[in-house]
């Protein structure tokens, strides 16, 4: 016996239905993501971002970040890390995910599945431990970068844990944090994922009395090297990555500090 023709057209309009549903769900999952990380940038201080080359920002709870989609990570996280903010406490680790955040799409965690590099954390996830949603959202993909491992587990974990000290001793840091996506690079995954050939960390501290600033640039290989063998000014940097670090600092405050190569002032 032949199905009659309104059954299936009705069929038809039923999955249509749910197709939509669940595609409207997914956007609306997104725009609340965006609109939320607006409101509510608790841990970003807006005055310190940089500027983006993307003119793809996303804000989230505990830091924000400028998306290169041609590379498949953020050009830059950036985030303050108060005294307050540190902690001791462990939370289990979860599995990485898409951030439904940008718009252009964010590379998938796969990527990295067998090729050699670690997913290695922007803002790391150690400085996000005083909540689990904090922690947990330093996991979403737009926030990490290929890393080989004796790098990630060396001389650059080094230097997260030297931000911390100097985040307890002077009363809280404002970090920004990227790979150098520039020049030719190596790809992994089937997204074109690309390793970054040297990673750069940018700190300002403008709570201890006197405004000032340190930069760091690694060549992205393991080293034995002391922390300020790698100390360059802001604006090396910047001619690297064609960032504007700390646009709305007046001028000619900006102009000093980013032109000075000096560590003094910043206890190793």
């Amino acid at each position: 016996m032949r199905k009659r023709p309104w059954f299936t057209v009705l069929a038809l309009v039923i999955i249509l239905g749910i197709y939509a549903y669940e595609y409207f769900l997914v956007e609306e999952d997104k725009a609340d993501i965006i609109t939320e990380g607006k409101k509510t940038k608790t841990d970003t201080n807006e005055y310190f971002l940089p500027s983006s080359t993307t003119q793809q920002i996303i804000h989230h709870n505990g830091y924000s970040l400028s998306y290169s989609e041609p590379h498949e990570q953020a050009e830059w996280v950036a985030y303050e890390l108060k005294k307050s903010h540190l902690s001791t406490t462990n939370h289990k680790r979860p599995y990485f995910e898409i951030d439904k955040a940008v718009k252009t799409g964010a590379a998938s965690w796969r990527n990295y599945k067998g090729s050699g590099y670690d997913r290695g954390h922007l803002c790391p996830a150690g400085d996000k431990r005083y909540s689990k949603e904090a922690h947990d959202e330093t996991f979403l993909t737009s926030n990490i970068s290929p890393q080989e491992h004796q790098f990630n587990s060396g001389i650059w974990n080094k230097l997260e844990q030297k931000v911390r000290y100097w985040a307890r001793k002077y009363d809280g840091v404002f970090v920004v944090t990227g790979g150098v996506l520039k020049e030719q690079m190596k790809t992994i995954g089937k997204e074109d994922v690309s390793v970054p050939n040297q990673f750069y960390k940018v700190l300002i501290d403008n709570n201890s009395g006197k405004t000032k600033m340190i930069a760091f640039l690694m060549p992205h290989k393991a080293s034995k090297k002391p922390l300020y063998k790698f100390v360059v000014s802001v604006d090396e940097i910047e001619k690297l990555t064609g960032i504007d670090f700390f646009p709305e600092l007046d001028d000619a405050i900006e102009n000093k500090l980013e032109a000075s190569s000096s560590y003094k002032g910043w206890s190793f």
